[in-house]
């Protein structure tokens, strides 16, 4: 009832179970290993138009698709209407969606007036939406939070203008950005954007377990969800909310599947950004791989020493040999 394909534009996903984009974590090793377990889409990080404008190497990293499995949706961010202009016309080339940042609230984001910062100015908001669909080959979508502060709750104007300027769905996040990712998820707020709206909505938000995505659905109506936090050092949870929505028993993943996924993103983190960069920016993934687990403070401390690639399956190896 509750899973299934899912159009956006003219884009038709296998399923409207999606991987949410989040910067520093969904690049692309990370996102092959989600793709395992069968989330109907995936997100790049966001990505920097001014970075894109500006033809900045990093940046144009981030957009780096090698090997990976279609459809794959790229985020961008920024306020400036030209700078997303040219950023949509290059990253349509190769993005089967483009998604506009306006939820991230990371302090160095908001302070240049981006991502959720654009839910206090609703006039450029809807400037950039409309720039940035008339520049794309693709459909856009608008990621959103549901308003500056409890004072200043915008999402369902927003998402309005978004469908008039001619996004095809409409993302929202059930938080404010002054909440950042604390307290609880207003369900209520993304049933109102479900209400407003005829293009489809994608809820998104503190679900962490198959009873939490169920319960998205049932409260709110939306026509999918979007995992993000939970989907870190946790990549089975799409297939096990995929699995609980078609009423099939739920498998715990075994210490033995979750070490091979981990030595998985380890190879697949050292090809991308090489050795030294791909084991530090492992640290994160791994914290969350290891948690709840006998002994994971003792081993992350040890991990975070680690330099090289075969310290670091050495190191794991032995650790869930010893479980």
């Amino acid at each position: 009832m509750y899973l299934h394909e899912i159009k956006i534009g003219n884009v038709t996903l296998k399923n409207n179970i999606l991987l949410a984009p989040m910067a520093g974590i969904t690049n692309l090793p990370f996102r092959l290993i989600c793709k395992k377990f069968g989330p109907g889409l995936v997100c790049t990080e966001m990505i920097s138009s001014k970075g894109l404008y500006y033809n900045d190497e990093k940046t144009k990293q981030l957009l780096n698709m090698e090997n990976e499995q279609r459809p794959i949706a790229v985020q961008i961010f920024g306020n400036d209407i030209e700078a997303m202009s040219i950023a949509a016309k290059e990253v349509s080339k190769i993005a089967d969606i483009l998604d506009i940042n306006m939820g991230c609230p990371a302090p160095k984001v908001v302070k240049n007036g981006e991502g959720s910062k654009l839910m206090l100015n609703l006039e450029l908001a809807g400037s950039i939406i409309e720039e940035v669909v008339k520049s794309s080959e693709v459909p856009v979508t608008v990621k959103m939070r549901k308003g500056w502060n409890e004072n200043n709750i915008s999402a369902v104007e927003l998402a309005k203008i978004a469908e008039l300027k001619g996004a095809s769905a409409i993302i929202i996040h059930g938080r404010t950005r002054e909440e950042f990712f604390s307290g609880d998820i207003d369900l209520d707020i993304i049933k109102r954007v479900k209400e407003a709206v005829s293009i489809p909505v994608i809820g998104n938000g503190n679900i962490k377990t198959p009873e939490e995505a169920l319960e998205m659905f049932e409260k709110t109506n939306v026509d999918g969800i979007m995992i993000g936090r939970g989907a870190i050092g946790n990549p089975w949870i799409f297939k096990q909310i995929i699995d609980y929505l078609n009423g099939r028993e739920i498998e715990t993943i075994t210490n033995k599947q979750k070490l091979d996924i981990i030595l998985e993103h380890i190879n697949l983190q050292v090809q991308y950004l090489g050795e030294s960069t791909g084991i530090k920016e492992l640290r994160k993934h791994m914290a969350y791989y290891l948690k709840n687990l006998n002994g994971a403070s003792a081993i992350r401390q040890k991990i975070n020493q680690i330099e090289t690639k075969k310290e670091l399956e050495n190191c794991i190896i032995e650790y869930f040999n010893n479980l």
